[in-house]
C-alpha cells in the first residue's frame, strides 16, 4: 500500500484559534491535506480539501466563513489537480472518507461521483440539522447524492489493519482519523482537526474552534496512546510538520 500526501488547499486564519496564548490579531498560514491511499482492494481518499473556487472567490462558495478561514491556495492547492500529478482522475477513487463534513474537509466530493463515501453517523447527524450551517456544515459541499456509509465505532476498512478508522470526537460530533499501517514507512494516524497543531497534542491546547472542548481532551488522551504506540501523527492543520513531509508524486509505501 502506498501514501500519498496531496494539497487540499491553504488558509489564513487567526492563529489565536488554535494556540490561545496567540496575539488575537496574529494571523497565519496553515495547509488542508487530503490523503490518497492505494490499497490492493482499491484506492482510498481520506478527506477531498477545498473546492476549487475557493482560490478565486471564497465567498461565493462559503459566503461569512470566507471571511474568518480565508483560502490563500495556489492554483494546484486542491485534490482534483494534484490527482492529476499522478495521472488519476476522481473516478479512479473507490471510497471516500470524510474525517469531518467542514467545507476545507469535504469541499470536492462533488467531483468522485463512482465513490462510496464514509463518516461517522454523529456528523451525517450534525450536518442535517436546520442551523447547522452556524457550525460550519455548508450543503453546497458535504451533501451530494453518492452512497453514504455511517460508522459508530472503530472501522477496519478492508479488514487486514492497513487502513482502521477511529472515532475522536470533539472538534465535531463525528470527528473522525485513521490509522493507516505501511509496510516500510510503519504506522500514521491521520489526525485530522482532532489535533490541529503540533502543540496540541504537546500541551493539551484545546482549540476555540472545538464543539465540546471535554470530548476533544479525552481524544487527544488517546491519539497520545496511538502516538506512543508507534504511530506518526499527522496533524491536521500543521504548516511546520508538512514542509518536512513528502508530498504530491512522492509517497510512503
Amino acid at each position: 500500500m502506498k501514501m500519498h500526501i496531496l494539497s487540499g488547499g491553504r488558509l489564513k486564519m487567526r492563529k489565536s484559534v488554535y494556540v490561545p496564548e496567540a496575539d488575537r490579531q496574529e494571523l497565519f498560514e496553515i495547509p488542508v491535506s487530503c490523503y490518497l491511499l492505494k490499497h490492493p482492494q482499491g484506492n482510498v481518499l481520506f478527506d477531498t480539501g477545498c473546492h476549487p473556487s475557493t482560490a478565486t472567490d471564497a465567498e461565493e462558495r462559503w459566503g461569512g466563513m470566507a471571511k474568518f478561514m480565508t483560502p490563500i491556495s495556489g492554483p494546484q492547492d486542491n485534490v482534483i489537480d494534484q490527482l492529476k500529478l499522478l495521472n488519476m482522475r476522481p473516478d479512479d477513487i473507490d471510497v471516500v472518507v470524510n474525517s469531518h463534513l467542514h467545507s476545507d474537509h469535504c469541499g470536492c466530493n462533488a467531483f468522485f461521483k463512482k465513490a462510496t463515501f464514509i463518516c461517522h453517523a454523529k456528523e451525517l447527524e450534525a450536518a442535517q440539522q436546520i442551523d447547522s450551517e452556524k457550525m460550519g456544515f455548508l450543503a453546497i459541499d458535504w451533501k451530494q447524492p453518492m452512497p453514504t456509509e455511517t460508522i459508530n465505532a472503530d472501522k477496519d476498512l478492508f479488514n487486514d489493519g492497513r487502513i482502521v478508522l477511529i472515532p475522536v470526537p470533539g472538534h465535531t460530533p463525528g470527528m473522525t482519523g485513521a490509522l493507516v499501517s505501511l509496510d516500510r514507512s510503519g504506522d500514521f494516524f491521520l489526525a485530522s482537526d482532532s489535533v490541529a497543531l503540533e502543540a496540541n497534542l504537546v500541551k493539551d491546547q484545546i482549540p476555540r474552534n472545538m464543539w465540546n472542548a471535554e470530548l476533544a481532551s479525552q481524544s487527544m488522551a488517546e491519539i497520545r496512546k496511538i502516538e506512543s504506540g508507534g504511530a506518526k501523527v499527522l496533524f491536521g492543520h500543521d504548516d511546520a510538520q508538512y514542509q518536512t513531509l513528502r508530498t504530491g508524486v512522492e509517497c510512503y509505501d
